[in-house]
C-alpha cells in the first residue's frame, strides 16, 4: 500500500490538481465520469492520509550562501564584532565605509582595459618580478596582474589613477582592521609604530568561471594579514576556510574582508583564516569572464613570521619608559611559554614562495610550522 501511495504522489506532482480533470474513462455518460472522479478522489485521500508525516516531495537542490557577518564601521561595538567574526569564521563584510562606489567602478573599468591589452603589451608593461608582474595561467583560463601599492608600470600610456586611489583607500581600511583585530586578540600590532613592516599587493584576476558553479582556482595566491575586496555587484564567492569550502554572498557596495594566514600566526591561532583569495562562483550556465580586484596587506620578503607577544598593561606612573618596555618584553616571553606556542618561527620569503606555487587544494602550508 505504501508503494501505491508513493506512485500516486509522484503522479500528482506532474499535474495541476486545481484545474486538470482525471483521465478519461470508457463510459461516455457524464454521471459515470463524476462517479469515477469522486471514487478516485476518495481513494487518493485515504492513501495520502496513510503516508508518514515526515514524507515530503523532493525539492530542487541549491547552493545557499553561508551566513555572512555584516558589520558597520560606525558600530560602537566595532572591535568586539570584528574579533568575534574573525575568531569564529575568518571573514566578514564592512559597511558604512567612506569609499565611493564610483571609485570602485572606475577602477574596475581600468582593470578591464588592462586585460584587453595584447599579451605582448601586458608582459612588457608589467614585467615579471616575483611576486609582481603579469602572469597568464598555464591552462589558458585566466590571467593575473600582481601590482604594488602604487600600481607601478613601465608604461606612460596607461590610465590607472582610479586603481591607485582605490588601493590606497582599501589599504587605509585594512590597517584600521588590523589594529582592531590585534586589540581584540590581545597581541601587539607591529605595524602601529612601524608601517614599513607591511606592504600591499593588488591582485587583478580575470578568468573564465565554469558553468558548474565551482570556483576557479587559477591566479596564484600569496600570504597576507588581511585581504579586502570591494563588492561592485551581486556575486557569490567561494572561500577556503579552516573548516573547508564555504559560499558567501556579500552585500553590494560592502567591503569583503578575509583574515589571512599571517594574522592567524600572529594571534597564535586565536583568529581563523581564509586560504588564498575569494573565488568568484557564477554557475550561470555559460562560461563568462569575471574580474576581481583583491588588496592583500602582507609583509616584506625579509620578514620573519612568528606568534606575537600578548599585550601587557602597565600603569607606568613612576617608571622609566625604557624599563617598562623591557619588563613588558620579559613578561610577554614568559606568557607565551606558559600558554604554549601553536606555531614556530619561519622566514616569510620561503613560505610565500611555497604558497604561491602550491595548488590551493593541497595541504595547508601552515601545517608545517604548527607545534
Amino acid at each position: 500500500m505504501t508503494s501505491s501511495a508513493q506512485e500516486q504522489t509522484k503522479h500528482l506532482s506532474k499535474m495541476d490538481t486545481t484545474t486538470a480533470a482525471p483521465p478519461p474513462t470508457p463510459s461516455a455518460q457524464p454521471h459515470s465520469q463524476l462517479a469515477s472522479s469522486a471514487a478516485s478522489a476518495d481513494t487518493l485521500s485515504r492513501l495520502l492520509h496513510r503516508l508518514p508525516p515526515t514524507l515530503s516531495l523532493p525539492t530542487r537542490r541549491s547552493t545557499p550562501a553561508t551566513s555572512f557577518p555584516l558589520i558597520s564601521l560606525s558600530d560602537p561595538n566595532l572591535q568586539d564584532l570584528l574579533f568575534s567574526a574573525s575568531s569564529q569564521r575568518g571573514y566578514f563584510q564592512l559597511t558604512n565605509h567612506n569609499i565611493p562606489s564610483q571609485l570602485a567602478t572606475s577602477a574596475r573599468l581600468e582593470s578591464v582595459s588592462l586585460f584587453d591589452l595584447p599579451k605582448d603589451k601586458k608582459e612588457s608593461y608589467f614585467p615579471k618580478n616575483w611576486p609582481l608582474g603579469f602572469e597568464g595561467d598555464e591552462d589558458g583560463n585566466g590571467e593575473s596582474f600582481w601590482l604594488d601599492a602604487e600600481c607601478s608600470t613601465v608604461s606612460t600610456e596607461l590610465v590607472i589613477a582610479s586603481l591607485r586611489e582605490l588601493t590606497r583607500a582599501l589599504e587605509k581600511v585594512a590597517l584600521e582592521v588590523i589594529q582592531m583585530l590585534s586589540n581584540g586578540a590581545g597581541f601587539e600590532n607591529p605595524l602601529k609604530e612601524d608601517p614599513t613592516r607591511s606592504c600591499s599587493l593588488l591582485c587583478l584576476h580575470g578568468g573564465l568561471e565554469g558553468n558548474d558553479g565551482k570556483p576557479g582556482l587559477s591566479g596564484g595566491s600569496y600570504p597576507y594579514i588581511v585581504g579586502l575586496q570591494y563588492q561592485i555587484r551581486c556575486q557569490k564567492y567561494s572561500l577556503l576556510t579552516d573548516s573547508g569550502w564555504t559560499t558567501v554572498l556579500p552585500q553590494v557596495d560592502s567591503i569583503m574582508v578575509t583574515v589571512g594566514d599571517i594574522a592567524q600566526v600572529w594571534s597564535n591561532g586565536k583568529l581563523k583564516k581564509v586560504r588564498g583569495r575569494p573565488m568568484a562562483c557564477l554557475g550561470d550556465g555559460e562560461n563568462s569572464r569575471c574580474i576581481s580586484m583583491s588588496l592583500l596587506v602582507t609583509l616584506p620578503s625579509e620578514s620573519t613570521v612568528s606568534p606575537l607577544p600578548p599585550k601587557v598593561i602597565t600603569d607606568g606612573v613612576n617608571a622609566n619608559e625604557d624599563e617598562i618596555r623591557e619588563d613588558e618584553e620579559e613578561d610577554n616571553i614568559q606568557s607565551i611559554c606558559k600558554t604554549g606556542r601553536r606555531f614556530g618561527s619561519f622566514p616569510f620569503d620561503d613560505y610565500a614562495w611555497r604558497v604561491y606555487h602550491a595548488p590551493l587544494l593541497f595541504k595547508d602550508p601552515l601545517d608545517k610550522y604548527r607545534i
